[in-house]
């Protein structure tokens, strides 16, 4: 039996460009650190109530998370979006009511698939 109830403590997603995948969850409202392990890569990453998320480079064209669909619980998801049009982010889906809240999909710059909601 688990004492504790389990959760999601890592995401780390793949990146053509880190830079720009940065810039991207920057508009989403996520505050990373550049930070490396040993001789790893170098990498962004995020601590989002106990979740560690991080974003690193894509090594190969095998090594890709695009097919990844995640989403976050942000303030204002229409401000969001227009936030994101700025930067040229795909938006998949525009703000609607759902009984999730107000929803939107987005994709980022290396095809992942965003869900935004504001509740």
């Amino acid at each position: 039996m688990h004492e504790e109830p389990t959760r999601l403590n890592l995401l780390v997603l793949r990146s053509s460009d880190i830079d720009r995948a940065m810039t991207f969850y920057v508009t989403v409202g996520l505050t990373f650190v550049r930070h490396s392990h040993g001789k790893g890569s170098e990498h962004f990453a995020c601590l989002i109530d106990g979740l560690t998320f991080e974003i690193y480079p894509q090594r190969t064209a095998d090594d890709s998370t695009a097919n990844t669909r995640f989403g976050f619980t942000v303030a204002n998801v229409d401000g969001i979006v227009e936030e994101l049009r700025k930067i040229a982010a795909i938006i998949v889906s525009e703000p609607i009511e759902s009984e999730w809240g107000r929803r939107a999909v987005v994709r980022d710059f290396d095809g992942h698939t965003v869900e935004l909601i504001s509740t």
